[in-house]
C-alpha cells in the first residue's frame, strides 16, 4: 500500500482570544491582567488522502476547513497533533515541500494588479526556480486547458472575476505541484466559469495524478470532482467516506417526481407524502426510504401518471441534515 500524500492525526489548532467586561474599570484591569479564552478552531481531526485522490472537505463557515488547509500548507503551526504532506512536516516550510504544493484561495489575489498576468507568471517562475523549458511547456499546457491566450497580455485589473480566477489558478500551478489545496476556487464565479474551472481541475488531476483537497460551498463542485468527502463541524470530524454513503447515512428520505396528465388537488397529493412542490403537471413528494416502493406503486395506480422518477435528495440538503444532527444535544 502506497504512503498517503496527506496524513493528519489528532491535528489541533487553538487560538487564545482576549476578552474583558464592558466599562472603564474592566478596561483598566485588563491592562494589568488580561483575560483570555481558548477557542478550538480544529479539534483533533484525523484522516488520510491517497496520492492522486480528489477529496471534498466540507463544513459550514467557521467549521475549521480553512484553518486545516493553512496548517497543511505550512502557513499555520498546529497546537497539537501530527500533520504530514508528502512526508514533510508542513510548518517547517522546507523548499522542496513548498515546490510540491500549492494553496488556492478564492478571491485572494497573488497576481500583481497593474501588470499583465504573463509578467506575474514569470515572477513565479523565478521564485520557484522552474527551468525555462519546463516553464514554457507548463504554461502552454495551462494556456490550452484554461483558454488563457487572450488574457495573458492584459493588466490584471482589466480582467473579469472569472478571467482573473483562471489566471490565479494558472499562476499557482506553474511549478506543477503534486498536492493542491483548493479553498473555494469557484466562489463568486458565474455558472459557465465554475464549470470551466471544474473541468480544468479534473483534467489536471488526470494528467498529473495530483492529490487534491477541495473545499466548496457549491455542491456541484463536489459532486463533479469528488468520490469521497470529509465533513467537519466545530473543528471536529463528522464523516469520512464515499459521497454516496453520506446520502445513505444521513438522509432517511427519497424524492419522487411525478409528471401528470392533469392537475390534482393539493389534498389528494398530500395522501402520498410530504409535498415539496406542485404545479399543474408536476408533483414532487418526499417519502421515507423504506416506503418508497409502496408509495411509487400507489402513485402509478391511483393518479394519471405520464412519468415517475425516484431520486436521492440534493446533496446540499443532506449536508444541512448532517450539521443539524451534530448540533442536536
Amino acid at each position: 500500500m502506497s504512503q498517503p500524500a496527506i496524513y493528519l492525526e489528532q491535528l489541533q489548532k487553538t487560538y487564545l482570544v482576549p476578552e474583558r467586561d464592558a466599562g472603564v474599570v474592566a478596561a483598566a484591569k485588563s491592562l494589568v491582567r488580561r483575560k483570555q479564552r481558548a477557542i478550538k478552531a480544529v479539534d483533533g481531526v484525523s484522516f488520510t488522502v491517497a496520492p492522486g485522490e480528489v477529496v471534498g472537505f466540507l463544513g459550514p463557515n467557521g467549521a475549521g476547513k480553512t484553518t486545516t488547509l493553512k496548517m497543511l500548507a505550512g502557513l499555520l503551526h498546529p497546537t497539537a497533533g501530527v500533520g504530514r504532506v508528502l512526508d514533510y512536516e508542513p510548518w517547517q516550510r522546507k523548499r522542496d515541500f513548498l515546490r510540491a504544493i500549492t494553496l488556492v484561495m478564492g478571491q485572494r489575489n497573488q497576481l500583481n494588479w497593474d501588470i499583465p498576468a504573463s509578467d506575474s507568471f514569470e515572477l513565479n517562475r523565478v521564485i520557484y526556480r522552474v527551468p525555462l523549458a519546463d516553464y514554457q511547456q507548463t504554461l502552454h499546457e495551462l494556456t490550452e486547458l484554461l483558454d488563457l491566450s487572450p488574457l495573458l497580455s492584459k493588466p490584471v485589473r482589466n480582467l473579469s472575476l472569472g478571467e482573473r480566477m483562471k489566471c490565479e489558478i494558472a499562476a499557482a500551478l506553474l511549478h506543477r505541484p503534486r498536492v493542491l489545496f483548493l479553498d473555494e476556487p469557484t466562489i463568486g464565479l458565474d455558472v459557465t466559469a465554475q464549470r470551466r474551472i471544474r473541468e480544468f481541475i479534473r483534467e489536471y488531476n488526470a494528467r498529473h495524478n495530483a492529490t487534491i483537497l477541495l473545499t466548496s460551498h457549491y455542491m456541484a463542485d463536489v459532486e463533479a470532482l469528488c468520490l469521497r468527502v470529509v465533513v467537519i463541524h466545530h473543528g471536529r470530524l463528522l464523516f469520512d467516506g464515499p459521497l454516496a454513503d453520506l446520502v445513505t447515512r444521513f438522509s432517511p428520505h427519497k424524492t419522487i417526481a411525478v409528471d401528470l396528465e392533469r392537475p390534482i388537488a393539493s389534498a389528494e397529493a398530500a395522501r402520498f407524502g410530504e409535498v415539496i412542490s406542485q404545479s399543474d403537471s408536476r408533483l414532487l413528494v418526499r417519502v421515507p426510504k423504506q416506503e418508497t416502493p409502496k408509495v411509487a406503486s400507489r402513485l402509478l395506480a391511483e393518479l394519471p401518471v405520464n412519468d415517475l422518477t425516484i431520486e436521492d435528495p440534493p446533496i446540499e440538503e443532506v449536508i444541512e441534515q448532517v450539521f443539524a444532527q451534530e448540533s442536536t444535544p
